[in-house]
């Protein structure tokens, strides 16, 4: 009987591939988690690929100490479903040691200083390369990231000096101080994350999904009022129904209006929609090359 993989079948193969031939390549590998759905899935992925062995890398999560209390309940829940041992970069740490300066003002955010704390973490476990969910649908500059993206030894990206992937073989080596990036997840789409989580019922923080939150705007975005982001005299708040197509710092993601409660109605609203998930992060507006530029410095 000719038996044809479905597409998602096509994707899990790939990325599986890619997860497993990470453990063969690399001494000390890790898992970057965000505890959004695209690391959700790639962890999820590492599970299924190592099963019944607990995954071989740690989840490394950056924490900028402005999360939404949803994702942090949610990430020592995934990591015990997991047996994964967690390891945490704090970023209020990098304040503290002077290591970064916080921003100031009404558009402050620690987003952009995630990236010293995330390499200060990297030369601390010696990590030689570190699994990423970016996608390249979601944004142009992940869409020049090959599978196994090469960061020198100050842990930055040249989109210009990246190496052929032809065959699906790829070129791990390295020389000392420098590690990879690597994209499991590069060829799924968000439409695909939600399908694959829809079959594979993986479960999710409760933020994804439509509920009651007391939101203002500002510059176009739809902002959660939360302990680290108040609303300016002008900004008035309200109450509305919304959910969060990304979630990352509290500070620049913004939510959406909303009534999906289910992954049926969240599918449904992904395909009719006309602006893309990360459209409502702030910290991807600030400059048309916001992402390369904080990507040629060392960031996700």
């Amino acid at each position: 009987m000719n038996y044809k993989l479905s597409h998602l079948d096509q994707l899990e193969a790939e990325a599986i591939f890619i997860l497993r031939e990470t453990a063969a390549q690399f001494q000390n590998p890790a898992l970057l988690f965000s505890g959004g759905k695209d690391s959700i899935v790639m962890a999820w992925l590492a599970r299924k690929a190592f099963w019944p062995a607990r995954p071989p890398f740690p989840l490394v999560h950056i924490d900028t100490g402005h999360n939404f209390g949803e994702t942090m309940h949610y990430r020592d829940e995934f990591v015990a479903l997991l047996r994964a041992q967690l390891v945490v970069g704090s970023v209020q740490e990098s304040i503290d040691t002077g290591r970064v300066v916080e921003e100031k003002g009404p558009n402050a955010s620690r987003n952009k200083l995630q990236t010293v704390t995330l390499l200060d973490t990297i030369e601390k476990h010696q990590f030689d390369a570190c699994l990423g969910g970016g996608r390249r649908d979601e944004e142009k500059a992940r869409a020049k990231e090959r599978f196994f993206s090469h960061r020198d030894d100050f842990g930055q990206w040249d989109p210009k000096n990246q190496r052929p992937e032809l065959w699906n073989l790829f070129n791990g080596r390295m020389n000392p101080g420098e590690h990879f990036r690597v994209f499991p997840l590069s060829n799924f789409t968000e439409m695909d994350i939600w399908m694959y989580i829809k079959r594979e019922e993986i479960p999710l923080p409760s933020i994804y999904f439509s509920h009651q939150r007391e939101v203002f705007e500002r510059n176009g975005q739809l902002l959660a009022v939360t302990e680290f982001l108040k609303p300016q005299d002008h900004e008035k708040t309200d109450t509305r129904t919304v959910r969060f197509r990304t979630i990352g710092d509290a500070t620049c993601t913004g939510a959406v209006e909303s009534n999906a409660t289910t992954l049926d109605d969240i599918i449904a609203e992904v395909a009719a929609a006309r602006q893309t998930e990360r459209g409502t992060r702030a910290d991807d507006k600030r400059s048309e090359t916001a992402m390369e530029d904080r990507k040629k410095e060392g960031y996700f």
